[in-house]
Formats: C-alpha cells, sequence, structure tokens
C-alpha cells in the first residue's frame, strides 16, 4: 500500500514508519516546512494541504499533535494542544473527502485519555466519555474526522494507552530514576494503568490497515492493565532495584501543575482492546513483565 503518514517522526511514528517499510509498503511523509525526498508538505494552521499531493494514496495514519505532558498546562498550552489536533484533522477529513479517489481508510490518533478518571470501571470502546480536559480534547479530536467519514473513507480512532518504548514517553522518563532505586508509585498508586508495549502499537496500527471490521474507536491498550502500584514493582523486580518509595499526590501538583497531575498520572483508566481481539490482532507482549523484560533485556 502507499501510505501516507503525519507525525512520522514522533515516538509512535519513528517506529512505525520502519515497520510499514520493511512490510513493503511505500511511505510518504507528511511534514511541516521544508520537503524533501518522499515527503509532502502540509500547514494546519494556516488550512494548507494539496489534493493533489495526496493521490495516489491509498491509506492515511494521522498521528500529528504537540506533546500533552511536554509543559504545564497554561491556557496558552492547552489551546496548542486542542488547535494541533483539531485544525490538523479537520483540514486532512476535508481534504480526503474532496479528493476523486479517496484513500481507503483514514487511522487517525486519539488517546484512552476519552474516557476520564474512571476508577476499576472496565472500558472498552462502547464506554460513555469521561470528564475534563483530556476527555474533551479527545472527543473533538475524534469528532474532527467527520467529513472524511461522511464520505465513505473507513475511519478509525487509535486510543491509544500508555506506549512503553526506551526510545521516548513516560518509561524513558521513569527509567533513570528506577535504575537508581528511588523509582516509586504515584500518589496512593490504585489508579489503573492501560499500557501498550511500542511493539504492538505500530503491530496494531499495521493491521488497522486492512482489518475492514474495524470502524470507529478501537482501543490500543495491552489486554491486561495494572494498577500504577503493580507497574512499579512489575519495572522494579525486571530492574532489580527497589520501589519503595512513592512520590505523593500534593508533590506531583506542585510539580507538574494541579490539572495535569491529576487527569494524567493520578487518574485511572482501565481499558480493554475488545474491539482490536474482536478482529482477530494476536498481541506479541499481552502482559507487563513481558514487555518489560523485551523491553529492557
Amino acid at each position: 500500500m502507499r501510505v501516507a503518514v503525519t507525525g512520522s517522526h514522533g515516538l509512535i511514528g519513528s517506529a512505525l514508519v520502519p515497520r510499514l517499510t520493511t512490510a513493503g509498503h511505500h511511505v510518504v511523509r507528511v511534514v511541516r516546512g521544508a520537503t524533501g525526498s518522499g515527503e509532502i508538505g502540509w500547514d494546519p494552521a494556516a488550512g494548507r494541504l494539496e489534493p493533489a499531493d495526496l493521490e495516489g494514496v491509498d491509506a492515511v495514519i494521522h498521528l500529528a499533535g504537540v506533546g500533552i505532558a511536554d509543559g504545564r498546562w497554561s491556557d496558552a498550552r492547552k489551546a496548542r494542544i486542542v488547535a494541533s489536533r483539531v485544525e490538523g484533522t479537520e483540514l486532512l477529513a476535508r481534504t480526503l473527502a474532496g479528493m476523486d479517489r479517496k484513500p481507503s481508510v483514514l487511522l487517525s490518533a486519539s488517546a484512552i485519555g476519552y474516557y476520564g478518571d474512571r476508577g476499576t470501571e472496565e472500558l472498552t470502546e462502547e464506554s460513555p466519555p469521561g470528564t475534563g480536559f483530556l476527555a474533551d480534547v479527545c472527543r473533538r479530536w475524534e469528532d474532527a474526522t467527520s467529513a472524511a467519514g461522511d464520505a465513505g473513507v473507513r475511519v478509525v480512532h487509535l486510543r491509544t494507552g500508555i506506549v512503553l518504548s526506551t526510545g521516548g514517553g513516560a518509561l524513558k522518563k521513569q527509567l533513570p530514576l528506577f535504575r537508581l532505586g528511588i523509582g516509586g508509585r504515584l500518589g496512593g498508586g490504585s489508579q489503573y494503568t492501560s499500557w501498550i508495549a511500542v511493539e504492538d502499537e505500530v503491530g496494531a496500527i499495521e493491521f488497522a490497515l486492512t482489518a475492514e471490521s474495524l470502524r470507529g474507536a478501537a482501543n490500543l491498550t495491552a489486554p491486561h492493565p495494572v494498577t500504577n502500584a503493580q507497574f512499579t514493582a512489575t519495572l522494579g523486580r525486571v530492574l532489580r532495584r527497589p520501589t519503595f518509595l512513592a512520590v505523593p499526590a500534593f508533590a506531583l501538583r506542585a510539580v507538574m501543575g494541579g490539572e495535569l497531575a491529576d487527569e494524567m498520572l493520578l487518574a485511572g483508566q482501565r481499558v480493554l482492546p475488545r474491539a482490536l481481539e474482536r478482529a482477530g490482532y494476536d498481541f506479541t507482549r499481552p502482559d507487563l513483565e513481558g514487555a518489560l523484560r523485551a523491553l529492557l533485556g
């Protein structure tokens, strides 16, 4: 397939592009600024994306967006987080809808933040949205694909959990502390962590390219979510380091800002990948300890 990818230099995109090319797909990167070989340009803020540049593309994977946890949530940063997702997605969906020969599928990033803080409740794709900033962002992000869906393009919302990778994301930030033996649970540690190994994240995205039964929401999480306390203990066991310490909730709020800490570090979602399992995806790393050992040796 000829596959256009936005956000191709991010954590997920950097792992996905080699996976697709190794499988024999031809990847076209959709990038901001100057373009090189195998790239096309776009400018979501200016509403610029030429339909002609996408001619002959069979599928689009849309991963672009400002990092959610890269800084405290000031009003200005929250506005950037929303705009980077909604504006780009709306532009892409409108462009695809107006093409004579449309790509057959749009795989558009979303996140399990859609569900909000739900305690121990088991969450599937049929569960209603939650409340809070992240839930609102995810709802608007997914709604922004409507033009493509209305035009007959198969749209899949990739509701991704915490991606485990040594190349970036939460795990990379945690590893230095845990290797020193000063890693610990966050707050009380009872909040659920819905995670996915980067190997399965890109594997599930590749699978979704041709899995015709996948439409609408698809939770990209491993089938066995764990509490933060369980995650902490497992990571310590894999690294052979103690994990007796804990970071109090008030300290997280002081450092990260109350809203970000409450929604990203202290909130929990117990998310299950029902749509992927029904469609026939076979997880390579379904359990946490196996995933961490594969990543960390």
